[in-house]
C-alpha cells in the first residue's frame, strides 16, 4: 500500500480529472488533484487488490498545466463544489484529454482508428452554461438556504455565492435568490430551482422553473413577482412532472435559441432538452451540415430528431428531411418550428420507439441517402444493430445510407455502436473529433463520421 510520505511520478489523467500513478509495488494509484508529470504525495482512501485511489497531500513538482482556478468554490477542501472537476488544469489541455478519452473509447471498445481525427469543437470556459439544474435546501440550523450544486462525493450542498461557469447575471442571482427563498412561506417544500436561458436581439432571456411540493401561499407568488421585476426574470411554476411547467403570469418574451449560420430561430419550454452551451451548439451543428453534406436531391433521416435541432438546418440544404423522435409531444413541436422557420414543405416528421428499432422498420421507412443520428447517453445500439442486420440479409430495393454522421455524449456508448457499424455494418469511421460542450467538467461530447465500406 502507498504510504504518506512515499513520493509518486503522475503519469496520466483519467476522465474523472484524477492523476494516475504507480506506487513502489507497481499498483496503480488514482489521485485527486494531481496533474501529469507532476511528483506528489497522497493519502489514501481506498484501496483494492488492482488499485488505489486517494487525494494529493503534497505537490513537489508542478505541472505546467496547472492552472489557478477560477471559482473560489472548487478544490479537495471539505465542502467544495462537486460540480466541476477539472478547474485546476488548463482550458486547452482539457480539451486534449477529452480528444484521447474519444479515442482510447473507440480504439479500446470497438478496435476502431478513425482515419482523419477533427479539429476540437472548442469556445468561452466561462460563463457558458445557459442551463443548469440548481437544488435548494433550507438549513434551519444555520439559518439559511442553500441553493447550487452539491459538494464533492456528498448529498449536502456546497454553500455556494459565485458560480462562474453560469452567465454572470445569473451567477449574480445566487445570494438573492437565497434570500428569496428564505423569506417564503414554503421554504420546506422548494426543492429545486431549474435554468434555462434564451437568446433574443436585445439580450438573453432567463427563466428560473420553481419545483415546488406544495401550492404556492399567494404572499409567495407576490414575492416571485416582486424578484422578477427586480431582476429582470421570468418565474415558471412546476407543481408535479415536467408536463405541469407553466409561467406564473403570462406574457414576457419568449426563450430561444438561433442557428444564425442557417437564419433558423428555435423556440422552447424551459424544461424541454436543448444544449447547455448554445454558442457551442451553433458550431456543432454547422459542421455536422457541412460534413453530412447532403444535396438538394437527396433524402436525410435525423434520428432522435428533438425539437428539430438538426432537422431544420439540413433542411435547408437537403432535399427532404425525416426527423424521428419517440415522443409524440416533440415530433409536434419540431412540426411547429418547422412551420415557424418556413421549412414545412421540406421535412416530416414522425414518432417510433427508437430503442427497440428493427430491420423491418427501417425498411418501413423507406431508404435515405444519409443520417444524423443524434441519441441519448443510452446511444442508438437498436439502430446500429438494425443496419447490421441489413447488411448481413439484405432487403430487395432497400439501401443503406451512404454517411453517417453521429454525434454522441457519451463515448462509451458511441465506441459501441461504432463497433457495430464498423465491423458489421460495413462502414469506415472516416472522422471523429471531440466536442467541449461542457468546460471544466468530465463531460464529453464528440462527433464522428461514417461512410460506406
Amino acid at each position: 500500500m502507498t504510504t504518506r510520505d512515499e513520493w509518486l511520478q503522475v503519469e496520466s489523467i483519467d476522465l474523472e480529472a484524477q492523476g494516475v500513478a504507480r506506487n513502489g509495488e507497481g499498483k496503480v494509484v488514482f489521485i485527486e488533484g494531481a496533474l501529469p508529470g507532476e511528483e506528489v504525495q497522497v493519502n489514501i482512501g481506498r484501496s483494492k487488490n488492482a488499485w488505489e485511489q486517494g487525494h494529493m497531500t503534497a505537490l513537489r513538482r508542478e505541472s505546467a498545466q496547472r492552472v489557478r482556478p477560477g471559482c473560489p468554490h472548487f478544490g479537495l477542501h471539505p465542502g467544495a463544489c462537486g460540480g466541476c472537476k477539472m478547474q485546476h488544469l488548463d482550458a486547452a489541455a482539457q480539451v486534449a484529454v477529452k480528444q484521447r478519452v474519444l479515442e482510447d473509447n473507440l480504439q479500446h471498445l470497438a478496435k476502431v482508428r478513425p482515419e482523419q481525427l477533427l479539429r476540437p469543437i472548442h469556445g468561452p470556459a466561462w460563463g457558458y452554461r445557459y442551463r443548469a439544474r440548481l437544488s435548494v435546501r433550507h438549513v434551519a440550523k444555520k439559518g439559511t438556504v442553500l441553493i447550487g450544486f452539491h459538494e464533492r462525493k456528498s448529498r449536502y450542498l456546497a454553500d455556494m455565492q459565485v458560480c462562474p461557469v453560469l452567465p454572470a447575471p445569473v451567477s449574480a442571482l445566487l445570494m438573492p435568490l437565497r434570500a428569496l427563498i428564505y423569506s417564503m412561506d414554503q421554504r420546506d417544500r422548494l426543492p429545486q430551482i431549474e435554468l434555462a436561458m434564451g437568446q433574443r436581439t436585445d439580450g438573453l432571456v432567463t427563466a428560473l422553473v420553481l419545483r415546488h411540493l406544495e401550492p404556492l401561499t399567494m404572499a409567495d407568488a407576490d414575492r416571485l413577482r416582486a424578484f422578477a421585476a427586480l431582476h429582470g426574470v421570468q418565474w415558471w411554476l412546476q407543481p408535479k412532472g415536467p408536463d405541469t411547467v407553466h409561467l406564473l403570469d403570462a406574457g414576457g418574451p419568449e426563450l430561444a435559441y438561433a442557428l444564425p449560420e442557417f437564419g433558423i430561430t428555435m423556440p422552447f419550454k424551459p424544461t424541454d432538452f436543448t444544449q447547455v452551451n448554445h454558442p457551442i451548439n451553433s458550431v456543432l451543428v454547422g459542421r455536422a451540415v457541412r460534413l453530412l453534406a447532403p444535396g438538394p436531391a437527396e433524402r436525410v433521416i435525423d434520428w432522435f430528431c428533438g425539437l428539430g435541432n438538426f432537422s431544420l438546418p439540413l433542411a435547408t440544404v437537403a432535399g427532404a428531411v425525416l426527423g424521428i423522435e419517440g415522443s409524440e409531444t416533440l415530433v409536434q413541436r419540431a412540426r411547429d418550428n418547422a412551420q415557424r422557420n418556413g421549412l414545412a414543405a421540406k421535412t416530416a416528421f414522425a414518432v417510433s420507439n427508437l430503442f427497440e428499432l428493427t430491420a423491418d422498420d427501417l425498411v418501413a421507412l423507406g431508404q435515405a441517402d444519409k443520417w444524423l443520428v443524434d441519441p441519448p447517453r443510452e446511444g442508438a445500439f437498436a439502430l446500429a444493430k438494425a443496419l447490421a442486420d441489413l447488411h448481413e440479409t439484405p432487403r430487395a430495393g432497400w439501401q443503406p445510407p451512404q454517411r453517417i454522421v453521429y454525434v454522441s455524449c457519451n463515448p462509451a456508448t458511441l465506441a459501441r455502436d461504432a463497433g457495430l457499424l464498423v465491423h458489421q455494418a460495413g462502414y469506415r469511421c472516416v472522422a471523429a473529433g471531440a466536442v467541449n460542450m461542457f468546460p471544466h467538467t468530465a463531460h464529453v461530447e464528440s462527433m464522428a463520421v461514417f461512410e460506406r465500406a
